[in-house]
């Protein structure tokens, strides 16, 4: 199974009934590369985790105004670009400001804007994004 079937098929086998917190005060900033797993995502997670506020983007211009819009519950660093940093190969959707950045370089940016005490989550598997998010939505 690929992996943007795998969020599919967690949910038709039933991670989506995992009890969890009213989470509809908290908020979630999701960078990846693909826009329609980006799409999906959003559809798909909030109901899943508490229902946070959810926004997907994937491109850099996009990121760095939401990361200057508000205070961001927790960033979420998608999988396609943690494998990308993995292959330490540039996550697409770069700026000219940003142009050949890994995760490090995010880090950085994100706590720059967002403070040091950020909530970022970052995972190769898709099959931890949810459990992920519920811990750290719970800790936060």
């Amino acid at each position: 199974m690929d992996s943007r079937n795998n969020l599919i098929h967690q949910i038709k086998t039933g991670l989506d009934k995992i009890p969890v917190s009213d989470h509809s005060k908290k908020s979630i900033l999701a960078r990846g590369c693909d826009p329609q797993m980006g799409v999906r995502a959003v559809q798909l997670i909030p109901p899943m985790i508490g229902n946070p506020e959810m926004v997907a983007v994937t491109n850099d211009d996009d990121f760095i105004n939401e990361l200057k819009r508000k205070k961001w519950s927790i960033i979420q660093f998608a999988p396609g670009a943690c494998r990308y940093d993995a292959s330490k190969l540039p996550i697409p959707g770069s700026s000219n400001n940003t142009r050949g950045w890994g995760l490090a370089q995010y880090r950085e940016l994100v706590k720059k804007h967002q403070g040091e005490g950020v909530v970022i989550i970052e995972t190769t598997d898709e099959r931890q994004i949810v459990p992920l998010l519920i811990q750290a939505l719970d800790g936060h």
